[in-house]
């Protein structure tokens, strides 16, 4: 039986476990984040608390001050065990207004909601098949002041990742609105040229992920050279890799684009390392 910790209410997660008027559900008003757990332990858990809190603040919530990394550790934790989680999983944390009210809230106080599931793997592993990627075209990411965080206003990721299916590929990559490529649906974006890593930058309107920081300083400590810059459709044309990266997955190689082919070097060897930081 897996569980769910509902605003300091745990309960069994096989029925309803959202109450009616939750604001999430009915405007999409809130901040959320997804964890990795390996070993029974959520994983990087400070930079994603720090990151929710923040999003919860640009969207003008206001969240106790006891809202801290220790405050969701111990919750998280508590969950795990209660779902018998020993092994590999994974976690989503969602921070929401208060109810009541309709565009205009009645209040900005803040609600939490926690669950917690199993996973069949306790490490991150590459794929061993290469993706296809293309651009998606039909909607742009606008850059502003909540593009770098987990809001759940979703409709340009979710479109995105249905109309990739429709078009059988595996993923489209979301442009800003100059032309930039900022990510895929569902992870942030690297490109590999001459062993130098290009990642697109904060200020493009890229989400700050958690496991692209990550990597970020996994690959400076190893001697890897990374720039953050605006990534156009002729560098993925020119480039020896690239690779998708998240929290859930870790690492996710692409094999092509349109006509262009790739390999996965560089991923391999990241992923090898961010191993050796979680095991």
């Amino acid at each position: 039986m897996l569980y769910i910790n509902n605003n300091d209410e745990i309960l069994e997660n096989d029925s309803v476990t959202i109450k009616t008027g939750n604001r999430s559900y009915l405007y999409g008003d809130g901040v959320f984040e997804s964890i990795r757990i390996i070993k029974g332990e959520p994983i990087n858990l400070a930079n994603h608390i720090s990151r929710m809190l923040e999003g919860a603040k640009r969207i003008k919530m206001r969240p106790p001050s006891f809202f801290d990394e220790d405050f969701f550790r111990t919750r998280i934790i508590e969950l795990i065990q209660k779902s018998a989680i020993s092994d590999g999983g994974k976690c989503r944390i969602s921070i929401d207004r208060s109810s009541g009210g309709t565009f205009k809230p009645e209040s900005n106080e803040v609600e939490f909601y926690i669950e917690v599931y199993p996973t069949e793997i306790s490490k991150f592993e590459l794929n061993q098949k290469g993706i296809e990627v293309d651009i998606y075209t039909d909607l742009k990411k606008q850059k502003n002041t909540l593009s770098n965080f987990k809001t759940k206003n979703c409709l340009v990721y979710i479109l995105a990742a249905i109309t990739a299916k429709e078009k059988g590929l595996d993923d489209y990559l979301i442009t800003n609105e100059t032309g930039g490529i900022l990510e895929s649906s569902s992870a942030n974006l690297f490109v590999v040229s001459n062993g130098v890593l290009y990642t697109p930058g904060l200020e493009e309107g890229c989400l700050a992920g958690t496991m692209r920081m990550q990597i970020i300083n996994l690959a400076i400590a190893n001697g890897i050279k990374v720039y953050e810059c605006n990534i156009l459709p002729q560098n993925l044309l020119v480039a020896d890799e690239i690779f998708l990266t998240n929290a859930i997955t870790g690492i996710t190689w692409v094999s092509g684009y349109r006509t262009k082919r790739y390999f996965n070097t560089t991923s391999a060897k990241l992923i090898d390392l961010l191993n050796q930081k979680w095991n």
